[in-house]
């Protein structure tokens, strides 16, 4: 199994994910796009301490971006949405 840090990139934190994480113990994640379900799950436990009830995953393709004359692409991503048991609580901001 891959390092923590390489599967988990980092916690994406908006309206709508805190809603989320509100009212249906989802947190959501931007993972390494070669990761699996189940590395997921598996680092977020370990990672955070908490008992995952589910995984869902969405692949997002980068966007084509123009400066002036140049033309570029963003790097394509991929987002776990990780539904927490009941009782189950990360808090990012420790408040």
């Amino acid at each position: 199994m891959k390092a923590l840090h390489q599967i988990i990139r980092k916690p994406l934190i908006t309206e709508k994910t805190s809603l989320q994480k509100e009212v249906g113990q989802v947190v959501v994640f931007e993972v390494e796009r070669a990761a699996n379900k189940i590395e997921i799950k598996q680092a977020v436990e370990k990672a955070f301490d908490v008992k995952v009830k589910n995984v869902n995953t969405v692949q997002i393709a980068g966007k084509v971006k123009r400066r002036g004359a140049v033309i570029g692409k963003r790097a394509n991503r991929k987002k776990a949405y990780v539904t927490l048991e009941e009782g189950s609580n990360i808090d990012f901001f420790g408040v």
